[in-house]
């Protein structure tokens, strides 16, 4: 059988400039995946002179911010972060279906990894849970996937 080559990712963060945009709303969760996402950085070796936090209102401001960001070519990668908990009206599914639809557009049109941590639950429980209770935390999961990606394009 022929050896296939496989690319992966080092999950090496040194000399990395990295972007986090975090939404305030529902701060007493997203807080907590900033906190993931940094720690694991600097875990895997990102400076904190490299790692830039901005904070925009909600999910929705998301997007176009990450879009301003890509296009100073300052950054090599983007951590976007936010938490919409469903409430009793419609307007859960158009903020989730708008953001994420408007971060993926960015990573395209820019070539740019997006790590995609805009968790959307059902409750205040699963929002939880997510952000670094029982089920991890996706702001850790987020720098992990934008991190191996920006490896794995290098050496495309």
């Amino acid at each position: 059988m022929t050896a296939i080559k496989t690319i992966e990712g080092v999950l090496d963060a040194h000399g990395l400039k990295i972007a986090i945009v975090a939404s305030r709303f529902n701060d007493f969760v997203v807080q907590h995946l900033v906190d993931g996402a940094i720690d694991y950085l600097l875990r895997h070796g990102a400076s904190a002179e490299d790692i830039t936090l901005f904070k925009v209102p909600g999910a929705f401001e998301l997007p176009v911010t990450c879009k301003k960001l890509a296009s100073l070519s300052r950054y090599q990668g983007i951590v976007a972060l936010g938490a919409v908990i469903r409430g009793s009206t419609p307007h859960f599914d158009l903020v989730c279906a708008e953001a994420s639809k408007g971060i993926a557009q960015v990573e395209l049109q820019f070539m740019l990894p997006i790590g995609f941590g805009l968790l959307t639950t059902d409750n205040l429980e699963q929002a939880i849970e997510r952000s670094g209770a029982h089920a991890g935390n996706k702001g850790a999961e987020a720098a992990a996937a934008m991190l191996e990606t920006i490896r794995v394009l290098e050496q495309a």
